[in-house]
């Protein structure tokens, strides 16, 4: 196991293990070091026997704000092939949660956007505060949230999403709750009282049955959201390419307005 900067793992003597985001100072947005050490934590929460549930949570008063600044600009800069890249280990990391065979448990106090849904879409009991805020906001910067859509799809299903994926409008917890994203909505004092009734749940059962069952259950939803990834890496790199993209990355670094919402 490698030692992590952007993140930490504590486990309690029950083999409940919590594992939390840790770049509060830039709201838990991902970059490229968090995405490696959230893939090295999963295979590491996977091979340990003693862990019975994971929960997923964040410091600070967001969840994620999903892609950091500076990760999109190393994006940005690279080429064709880089861009595919750094997709993959997104997709990797996403799949390597999603497959995992605990059973997680998202702690979500405020807000997520883009990637931060993608982390949502792959635990399996998600608890928000009430006050939390989402968003897929891709879309405003000429952009298309290729990466996490099978996730997030497969979570939501196409009439959700549908929704929220292209419009990027932001959505709050009664959304998130009829769409199936959010199991449960709780005021946020209520937050962890909450998301340690439904880990302890798991004390109570056999840990290979819940990891079988976890297994299964992904095998009956249909194809595994991590087999696109190919896929949805080329669409995301074709996007890249556009020149609405270009503008669009080039405004949002420059703070200034793109030229779809000028009317150009």
């Amino acid at each position: 196991m490698m030692t992590y900067e952007t993140i930490r793992l504590d486990i309690d003597q029950r083999g409940i293990t919590t594992v939390t985001l840790a770049r509060a100072d830039k709201h838990n947005a991902m970059n490229a070091q968090m995405i490696r050490e959230l893939t090295d934590a999963a295979a590491a929460l996977a091979a340990n026997a003693q862990i019975r549930a994971v929960i997923l949570a964040a410091e600070g008063k967001s969840f994620c704000a999903g892609g950091d600044l500076g990760w999109m600009r190393e994006q940005a800069d690279k080429d064709r092939a880089g861009k595919m890249a750094e997709a993959g280990a997104l997709a990797d990391m996403l799949g390597a949660w999603n497959a995992l065979p605990k059973p997680v448990i998202a702690r979500v106090q405020g807000p997520a956007y883009g990637g931060g849904l993608g982390l949502m879409a792959v635990a399996d009991i998600v608890v928000a505060a009430d006050t939390a805020k989402f968003a897929l906001t891709e879309t405003r910067l000429g952009l298309i949230p290729a990466t996490i859509g099978p996730f997030v799809v497969a979570k939501l299903g196409p009439a959700f999403a549908r929704q929220v994926f292209f419009n990027a409008k932001p959505f709050g917890p009664d959304f998130a709750l009829r769409s199936g994203l959010v199991a449960r909505i709780t005021e946020l004092d209520d937050l962890d009282a909450t998301v340690e009734e439904e880990a302890a749940a798991f004390l109570d059962c056999a840990p290979g049955a819940v990891a079988d069952a976890k297994a299964l259950c992904r095998q009956l939803a249909g194809p595994d959201p991590a087999a696109q990834a190919d896929m949805t890496a080329n669409a995301l790199a074709d996007r890249w390419e556009t020149r609405e993209a270009q503008a669009g990355i080039a405004a949002f670094f420059a703070k200034e307005t793109p030229p779809w919402r000028k009317g150009g």
